[in-house]
Parts: structure tokens; C-alpha cells; sequence
């Protein structure tokens, strides 16, 4: 609703004043994964401590499972809602169709007690996700960006696999769930990544040149799917290690062609550099753990604090600039993020491999510079958020 308190004329301030959450997907799943993202790990630490009075989840893998089927899930959603209507010209889900979309997701966030009602409702978050995003990609014959719609669909079966093997319908582990989710958003961040990565580059710094070769694309994508098949048939730790060993020299090549060195004065595109060059490391640490060099779970953080949190603020703050008006340049307070977000990649997992003896220290340290990353987030931009476009434009 628009409240007319400013005079003829002046068009402008009144579309400021507007409600603009449900206008465009970007908007409220920006805000609730950001609130998401500080209070959920503010959480677990305090139960990690012995600090908190209750239980908020009965497992580490939950948390994990939190952190990549709520969390990351809401980013994957308020960046398609948004891509695919300007990839189409054809409108996404706003206003109450919006709002039962982040209905749907906050379900499987509040039923978190009970695992299977939360993997329910996050599955049926992610069908309805998928389902709003084919038809303007059907209606316009995007096939290209079909490929979405598939692994959203995957992933929502992925968060059924523990249900599903407690149940006895399905062989697999509980934990090969959380694993194939992990390789599923890694291949929707390096699909997304190379796609807007170079382009962002190439915008914003002039003489940057990143470039692109077309065997390297294909075979560090196809090889991330090789490796989603891989964990999905357990196959032996040689076959896994050798796999992720080859995809890190896949991933390096295609990050140097993309010449990082060159954004380091431009904190909006630097921060998805950084952030690509975790992925290259959750790889090498992959083939490490499966020959029991180091630690996994070393390797899982370096994909959900570096690759995950690194990408997902730089998108967040860059698409929240974008499609709110304001200037294409990061101020301080997103210099603030995306620093902590790397801090905390490397307190968890350099940090932790150096200093085996700090651990629980590392561990807190690391939670602490997330949770303010995303609190400090939630706080700059839930005013842009809330409101219309201050330049009147839809969305």
C-alpha cells in the first residue's frame, strides 16, 4: 500500500513510502535468509557451549541440513525468482503467491523439532519453487535454464533421503542426503557462477578479460555431476578422491582464466572471486579427507562458510543494490560482510587444521564472524527490502 503524504508532484517519495516485500522473490527471501542465517548459528553455538536451555536441533547433521536446505535454499530462491523474470520478460510469484512461496520455506525452518514434518515442508518448498520458475521458462522456451527446474527438484528429493532410509524405502544412509545436496548446490553455484562471474567482471573492471573456453566449462560441470553420481552410489574413496582432485585443477584453471587478481579493488565482484576460490579448496580438501589426510568435515565448511556464504552475500548484496535502485558499489557495511564471511571460512577450516588444539575456540570464532556478517545484512538492507523502489521502477 502506498501512503499519499507527499504533495503533487512528487510520485517518487510516495512510491519510497510503499510495502515492497512481496513485489519481487529477491526481496523477503534475502530477508529471512539473512535473519535465518545470524539467529539459526547463534543457536547451535549456544548449544554447541552448553549455553542454551533447550535442544534446537538433536544433531550436527541437522545443523548441517539446516544450513544448506534452509538457509542456502532461500538465497537459490530469492536469486531465481528474480533471474528468471528477466531472463523470460514474464512475470514470478509476488504478492500472495510470493508470500505462500515463503510461507512454505519458514514451515520447514519452525518445524525443525520434528525432522520429518520440516523435510516435508522444505520439499514441497522447493517442488513449488521449481514449478514457479518452469512455466515462464516453458512459456518462452528458455530450455537453457531448464536445467534448474531439475536439480530443484533432485534436491527436494535429496532432503527426504533420511526419512526415507529410516523407513526402510531407500538403502542409503541418512548422511548421503546431506552429501548429494552438497554437490547439488555446488553445481547450481558453478552453473550461476559462470554465468555472471566473467560478466560482472567484465562490467565492472575495465581490462579485466576473463575469459572462457568451452571444453573447460563443460567438463568442470559435467564433472560436478559425475561426483553427485559418485557420492549418490557410494562409490570407494580412491574413485571419489581421484574425482575431486581432477575437478580442483577443472575449477582452478576456470577461476584463473576468469583473472581474479584484477578485482581486488572492486569489493562486489572481488567477493564472488574469493568466494569460487573455496569451491577449488572444498575440492582439494575432498580428495584429501578420502584419503584420510584431513578431517571431511574440514572440506564441508570450506564449501558451506567460503563457497556458500561467500557467494550468497556477494549476490545478495549486489542484487539487492540492483534491483532497489541504489548505485552498483559496495559501501563499508558490505566491505564488513564479506569480510567476515572469509574470516570465518578461514578460522573454520585453516584455522581448525593449524590449530588442532584450539578447536572449540576456532569453532566459536568462526560462528561469531558469521552471525555477524548476516545480522549486520539483515539490518542495512531490510529497509530497502521492506520498501518500493525508491526510483519507481517495478520490482
Amino acid at each position: 500500500m502506498i501512503h499519499r503524504l507527499q504533495s503533487p508532484g512528487r510520485a517518487s517519495d510516495e512510491v519510497v513510502r510503499g510495502f515492497g516485500l512481496w513485489n519481487l522473490g529477491f526481496r523477503p527471501f534475502y530477508l529471512l535468509g539473512s535473519v535465518f542465517a545470524a539467529t539459526s548459528v547463534a543457536l547451535w553455538t549456544l548449544q554447541y557451549t552448553g549455553l542454551l536451555p533447550f535442544s534446537y536441533v538433536h544433531a550436527s547433521t541437522l545443523h548441517g541440513s539446516e544450513m544448506l536446505f534452509g538457509y542456502a535454499t532461500a538465497i537459490i530462491a530469492g536469486f531465481l525468482l528474480t533471474a528468471v523474470r528477466n531472463w523470460t520478460g514474464q512475470p514470478t510469484p509476488s504478492g500472495a503467491s510470493l508470500a505462500s512461496l515463503a510461507v512454505l520455506w519458514l514451515a520447514g525452518r519452525l518445524l525443525v523439532a520434528w525432522p520429518v514434518a520440516a523435510a516435508l515442508a522444505t520439499s514441497a518448498f522447493l517442488v513449488a519453487l521449481a514449478g514457479a520458475i518452469a512455466l515462464p521458462l516453458w512459456r518462452t522456451r528458455n530450455r537453457r535454464n531448464l536445467v534448474f527446474v531439475g536439480l530443484l527438484l533432485v534436491l527436494a528429493f535429496a532432503v527426504q533421503v533420511p526419512s526415507l532410509s529410516e523407513a526402510g524405502i531407500v538403502a542409503w544412509p541418512g548422511r548421503i542426503g546431506l552429501q548429494v545436496g552438497l554437490d547439488l548446490v555446488m553445481l547450481i553455484m558453478a552453473v550461476m557462477g559462470g554465468r555472471v562471474i566473467p560478466m560482472f567482471t567484465a562490467n565492472a573492471v575495465p581490462g579485466a578479460d576473463p575469459r572462457r573456453t568451452a571444453w573447460v566449462e563443460r567438463a568442470s560441470l559435467g564433472g560436478i555431476a559425475l561426483l553427485l553420481v559418485a557420492d549418490a552410489a557410494q562409490a570407494p574413496a580412491l574413485v571419489v578422491g581421484a574425482l575431486a582432485a581432477a575437478l580442483a585443477l577443472l575449477h582452478g584453471a576456470r577461476l584463473w582464466m576468469w583473472h581474479p587478481w584484477r578485482t581486488r579493488r572492486v569489493p562486489l565482484v572481488w567477493i564472488l572471486h574469493a568466494a569460487y576460490g573455496w569451491i577449488v579448496a572444498h575440492l582439494v580438501l575432498r580428495a584429501l579427507s578420502a584419503f584420510d589426510v584431513v578431517p571431511s568435515v574440514l572440506a564441508v565448511h570450506a564449501l558451506t562458510i567460503g563457497a556458500i556464504g561467500g557467494l550468497t552475500i556477494g549476490m545478495m548484496t549486489r542484487t539487492a543494490r540492483g534491483h532497489t535502485g541504489r548505485p552498483l558499489r559496495a559501501d563499508r557495511v558490505d566491505v564488513a560482510c564479506y569480510v567476515l564471511v572469509m574470516a570465518a571460512a578461514i578460522v573454520r577450516v585453516p584455522g581448525a587444521l593449524l590449530f588442532p588444539g584450539a578447536y572449540v575456540g576456532t569453532v566459536l570464532a568462526a560462528a561469531a564472524c558469521w552471525t555477524l556478517a548476516f545480522a549486520l545484512y539483515a539490518i542495512a538492507y531490510a529497509p530497502s527490502l521492506l520498501r518500493a523502489r525508491a526510483d519507481g521502477k517495478p520490482g
